[in-house]
């Protein structure tokens, strides 16, 4: 970073590793290829504990005891049933748009009103985490009726009864799940849920800092996630490992795209520089099915890391977590359209609890940019006007 004559400080494109304010919810450690959730391992969490104690964990600050976990999953379990105002309008809502995080964009803008949100600048906390509680709760409901209602099905009302990942995935395919499919959806859900200040998790503490409600947080949040280079490759990755179809054609598929200079979806992160400690978790989960998709995907990871060691000796590009999510989510019972609705469905967890985490500052987020087009004129005395061009 330096500064410039007008005294701000110039720092790197995209504000690459430079610290905007402190966190109490985790990091990530990219050279190191770990991340955390307050003093958890974050992947250690996934693989031993539920989507409900790791949300709470990052809402509240701790994992729960046993009566804090019944407690929390049932007013979970609650708040997942839609009100009956946002489920009489989603059917008009699905019926202008085929995009899934686009209804949901709507949906919540929505709720926002029908629950009365006010200004987090006016609310005190426990009317803050009720409204975050909520907001997490019905997002799978939301995401899943509309799935349905876009294949003229009707939706499946939630079971509070459920377990948070069970639940959404009978609500979207209108089956209760097999325990095997349930808990690899969870273990994705939990290793997904934050990730340090990615783009949306950004871009709603930004608007936390001006004090708006909760639902515009996520609303920003959503429009910044429905990105193709941010929350929407999970799709791209399993349309890739289609594209390519069999392991004899994995090497020559990979070596024309790296001499192309296209970018392969599923590979490559702005802050892991060795392997992403989620997609290695997900690869081990995907082992868990006898399929022709799994030994794909690991015979395509092979190839790409063989043909860049050979073609780009020196370039560090891995699986990302997009690429064994798409594998995972599709044997677990769910359709490419869902992928990244269902990475929603997690992040929700890391959005709130960042915007609440944000709303104990008064500070707004403001920061400037550097002016690079036609020189202005000098500044004039007051009363002053600078003639036009004619």
């Amino acid at each position: 970073m330096s500064t410039n004559p007008t005294g701000f400080i110039t720092v790197p494109k995209g504000l690459a590793k430079v610290v905007v304010t402190d966190t109490e919810l985790g990091d990530v450690r990219g050279d190191e290829g770990f991340f955390h959730y307050r003093q958890y391992s974050a992947v250690e969490l996934a693989q031993q504990v539920g989507f409900e104690q790791a949300w709470h964990l990052l809402e509240r600050g701790h994992l729960p005891d046993a009566d804090e976990l019944a407690s929390f999953t049932a007013e979970a379990g609650r708040l997942r049933v839609l009100p009956q105002g946002l489920a009489d309008l989603l059917p008009a809502v699905c019926a202008t748009t085929s995009d899934s995080l686009q209804v949901l964009r709507t949906a919540l803008s929505a709720w926002g009103g029908i629950a009365g949100l006010r200004p987090l600048y006016d609310c005190h906390e426990d009317e803050k985490r009720a409204a975050a509680m909520a907001a997490v709760a019905i997002t799978p409901t939301i995401l899943a009726a509309a799935h349905r209602l876009h294949r003229g099905l009707e939706p499946i009302p939630a079971d509070p009864t459920l377990t948070h990942a069970a639940d959404y995935l009978r609500m979207v395919t209108g089956q209760l799940p097999a325990a095997r499919d349930a808990r690899a959806v969870e273990q994705y859900l939990v290793a997904t849920m934050d990730h340090g200040f990615n783009a949306s998790t950004f871009t709603a503490r930004v608007i936390a800092s001006t004090g708006a409600d909760l639902a515009a947080c996520l609303v920003g949040a959503i429009g910044s996630f429905s990105g193709p280079l941010h929350g929407g490759a999970p799709s791209r990755a399993l349309e890739a490992l289609d594209e390519i179809g069999s392991l004899d054609r994995a090497d020559g598929w990979v070596r024309e795209r790296i001499g192309s200079g296209a970018r392969i979806m599923g590979f490559g992160h702005a802050v892991y520089r060795t392997r992403d400690p989620r997609s290695e978790m997900l690869k081990t989960i995907a082992r868990g099915w006898d399929d022709p998709l799994v030994d794909l995907a690991v015979g395509v990871e092979d190839a790409v890391e063989a043909a860049l060691a050979e073609l780009k000796p020196g370039r560090e590009l891995h699986a990302n977590v997009e690429f064994y999510a798409g594998v995972v989510m599709k044997l677990a019972g769910l359709e490419p359209s869902m992928f990244t609705p269902t990475f929603c469905v997690a992040r929700a967890v890391g959005w709130t609890a960042n915007v609440l985490e944000q709303s104990r500052d008064p500070k707004i987020i403001r920061p400037a940019a550097r002016y690079v087009g036609p020189p202005p004129p000098q500044p004039v005395p007051s009363g002053t006007r600078t003639p036009l061009p004619a």
